[in-house]
């Protein structure tokens, strides 16, 4: 089977489970899981096609158990019917109280200095438990914020860790974020104004 198609077919699989199950008639429960059978027949495909996806996805995001598949997170919020508190219910809570990071754009530090860090159109905000990880950060990242899972608590946000090991909280506000690690040149060189918007040392 071609690397092409299994591309092709990543995407669109997560597609479906991510964000587009309603407009294709699959039902789906509040964890995000959807019968293995309506997703060959929503995409055509045969189970040997969906396992291979499974299997060959780059950072596991895809899970399936027994007759079920889901996203393991990044659903969109608005017109799917998973809900936080599903979500989070298959997710394993982090208790510990060691740094968790989330990657961004030079540009986008001062707004979070302001305003922490919003899911946007997703469920959670994803984090890192090591900034040197590729799970849980997205590609093209300029600096790394680091984020003390204490001061979420203090403010009543809980920390979930999905099956693929990517950190999720509903919220970062600004007072949780404690330092900065610059990861492109551009950030770099403007690093410490950078630490001074958030107030890392």
């Amino acid at each position: 089977m071609g690397r092409d198609r299994l591309t092709d077919m990543s995407k669109k699989l997560s597609w479906l489970l991510r964000h587009g199950a309603p407009s294709m008639g699959v039902a789906m429960d509040e964890a995000g899981w959807v019968a293995v059978d309506d997703v060959l027949r929503a995409l055509g495909i045969p189970r040997s096609l969906l396992d291979a996806v499974v299997e060959t996805n780059t950072k596991n995001r895809l899970e399936i158990r027994g007759g079920r598949v889901r996203a393991s997170q990044g659903h969109s919020r608005e017109g799917m019917p998973v809900t936080l508190a599903g979500l989070e219910a298959s997710w394993e809570e982090v208790l510990g109280d060691a740094s968790i990071w989330h990657g961004t754009s030079v540009d986008a530090v001062r707004s979070i200095a302001r305003e922490g860090i919003r899911p946007a159109a997703r469920t959670h905000v994803h984090c890192t438990d090591a900034p040197g990880s590729a799970v849980g950060k997205r590609a093209n990242v300029d600096v790394m914020l680091e984020i003390s899972p204490a001061r979420l608590r203090a403010r009543g946000v809980r920390v979930f860790r999905s099956q693929n090991g990517v950190l999720l909280a509903r919220e970062v506000p600004a007072s949780c974020l404690v330092g900065l690690l610059p990861i492109a040149a551009r950030a770099k060189r403007e690093a410490d104004a950078l630490r001074a918007l958030i107030g890392g040392g």
